[in-house]
């Protein structure tokens, strides 16, 4: 794989590449658009792992991708340098500089950005999206074709960030935030079409692509370079940069998750202290570690250093395996997680994950708000797909009124039914928890009254 190929500077929505003058990057730029873009803000009320736990602080959407980002701009530099090392022989001077000066904002934006196709409510969202579809109580299928109707039935939040993050909307530019190609093949842990979904390959284990979108991404993928498995379906090896995206992602969930449920006293102290000491000494120093954890009194903040160290270690850790690998990742045909591979190696991630299966992510109060929250979807759901798919001259007055509800950028009416119902989609994917749940107590009837 030709190193001097792997990333570029051309932007959706631009038919040539052009360098601004911008004193920033133009992948510096990137981030920056991520950070002022609405879909990005609205993940400060979109479902972490604890939904509304009250007055204590927990992590939301937001936070958690400011802290992929954080830790995935330490990957780029990381592996940056390992790049520009190894093959520095093999690079143009623009490369150099790339890899040396830039990775590192490209992974940094990716992360940003990687959970920005999130719907309100986790995967209970994503669940509500892709069982309206499966059940199809109103006997839509006919209208859809097979790879039309996979994308539905199989909705991915993966897949809906590239739509998110590339999509024109009505009313708006064209090629949605205009990142470059570099940034958007960094997120595409699934580098494939729905109909060619295959849990045996960690590349298909889920779809990376709407069909909508499915000639945006054939464009980004043949100018970074991914290797191309197969055409009909459409199918692509993982660029060599997600991994370190996808890494950051796993870094961060599982420690972070660990972290909170200690803060909510789901998880208790001295079993916390424990299993994050236990990490830590797979990697670093007994003594200096015990000496730093007696200096400290407070608890939380005992977890907090711990937590520290957590996500240094296996980030430093991540940068070796990549680095002792480096041909296989360059080539798409590594087969594993980066944090696979770790915890293979260590078990250091065992004791966090079999607690997190069993006492987090099972927890009572996150199943209840799982249970709402995909109540919450799928009714919005029903609300406004039969409405836009019913011709004007046979709706009844209640539904023009759904259709009135829909904003004009999400309202495609006119267009095929895969677009309108995409459109639909978009409305509600993109909507915060907050909002999904007051709209649809006011469309249900059970809260009525103006809202200003």
């Amino acid at each position: 794989m030709d190193l001097n190929k792997l990333y570029s500077y051309k932007r959706t929505g631009k038919k040539s590449i052009s360098v601004s003058a911008d004193p920033r990057s133009e992948f510096q730029r990137d981030f920056d658009r991520i950070i002022f873009s609405s879909a990005f803000r609205r993940l400060q009320n979109k479902t972490q792992v604890f939904p509304l736990p009250g007055s204590v602080f927990v992590h939301n959407r937001l936070t958690h991708s400011l802290e992929v980002a954080s830790v995935g701009r330490s990957l780029g530099s990381l592996v940056g340098q390992v790049i520009y090392n190894r093959f520095k022989n093999d690079l143009s001077e623009e490369s150099r500089d790339f890899y040396r000066y830039s990775l590192n904002d490209v992974i940094a934006s990716a992360s940003l950005c990687h959970d920005i196709g999130n719907p309100a409510f986790g995967h209970s969202g994503e669940d509500a999206i892709a069982s309206y579809f499966k059940k199809d109580a109103h006997g839509i299928r006919p209208q859809f074709s097979n790879e039309e109707w996979n994308d539905l039935v199989n909705f991915e939040g993966n897949a809906n960030a590239i739509r998110v993050l590339t999509q024109q909307q009505n009313g708006k530019s064209e090629g949605g935030l205009l990142l470059t190609y570099s940034t958007l093949s960094a997120i595409a842990k699934y580098p494939c079409e729905s109909v060619a979904k295959d849990k045996s390959f960690i590349h298909r284990k889920k779809f990376g692509f709407f069909q909508a979108e499915k000639e945006t991404f054939r464009d980004v993928a043949e100018e970074t370079r991914m290797v191309k498995l197969g055409d009909n379906p459409l199918i692509y090896q993982r660029h060599p940069f997600v991994w370190l995206v996808e890494a950051a992602d796993d870094i961060c969930y599982h420690i972070i998750d660990f972290e909170d449920a200690h803060r909510l006293g789901i998880v208790e102290h001295t079993e916390c202290l424990e299993t994050l000491k236990n990490l830590v000494l797979q990697f670093d120093d007994r003594h200096k570690i015990e000496t730093t954890l007696n200096g400290i009194t407070d608890k939380n903040a005992k977890i907090s250093y711990l937590r520290a160290k957590s996500i240094s270690a296996l980030t430093m850790r991540t940068k070796e395996v990549y680095e002792n690998n480096i041909e296989e990742f360059l080539n798409g045909r590594f087969t594993k997680s980066l944090l696979d591979v770790i915890n293979e190696e260590t078990g250091a991630l065992n004791g966090i994950v079999e607690f997190s299966v069993k006492n987090i992510y099972n927890n009572r109060n996150v199943v209840e708000i799982e249970n709402a929250g995909y109540n919450v979807m799928y009714e919005l759901l029903s609300h406004f797909i039969p409405p836009i798919l019913t011709h004007k001259g046979s709706r009844e007055k209640s539904d023009d009124k759904a259709i009135k509800l829909l904003p004009p950028a999400f309202n495609y009416e006119g267009d095929t039914p895969y677009k309108r119902v995409l459109g639909v989609v978009d409305y509600i994917s993109g909507m915060t928890d907050n909002y999904a749940t007051d709209l649809y107590k006011r469309i249900k009837g059970i809260e009525i009254g103006m809202k200003i």
